[in-house]
């Protein structure tokens, strides 16, 4: 962390301007995709997967802004969803090989999740005196 508290500020700024551009971005992209399932009448599972990525993507920005910081935990979520929406997507056009290491690394992404949350739960961070819980 910077030392000098004007960078440190500008630091802080452009953080703070990046993640309204990361809001907007992502509200843009489901505005997008509301409309092609109105212009197609029709929603599909991979439609409401990638909604839900787009709501993850807007949760997180949303921790960030409340805590500064990111819980590892979500784009590990994000990940999973992704994963699971390729394999639902292109399953058809997939080798068995490659549908059997997507599978796979969604399993690690998952036990990833298992062993961070084992870990928060063992071994918690510390309590900071005069910080919000």
């Amino acid at each position: 962390m910077p030392k000098n508290k004007n960078t440190s500020k500008i630091i802080h700024f452009m953080e703070n301007c990046v993640l309204v551009l990361i809001v907007i971005a992502t509200i843009y992209a489901i505005g997008e995709e509301i409309h092609l399932v109105i212009v197609n009448r029709t929603v599909s599972v991979g439609d409401l997967l990638l909604m839900f990525i787009y709501l993850e993507v807007l949760a997180m920005v949303h921790s960030f802004f409340e805590s500064g910081k990111v819980p590892v935990r979500m784009p590990l979520y994000i990940g999973i969803v992704a994963l699971a929406r390729y394999l639902i997507l292109d399953m058809k056009n997939m080798d068995d090989w490659r549908i059997l290491s997507i599978t796979i690394a969604g399993l690690i992404l998952a036990i990833t999740v298992f062993v961070i949350r084992i870990g928060h739960i063992k071994f918690p961070y510390p309590k900071v005196p005069g910080g919000e819980e």
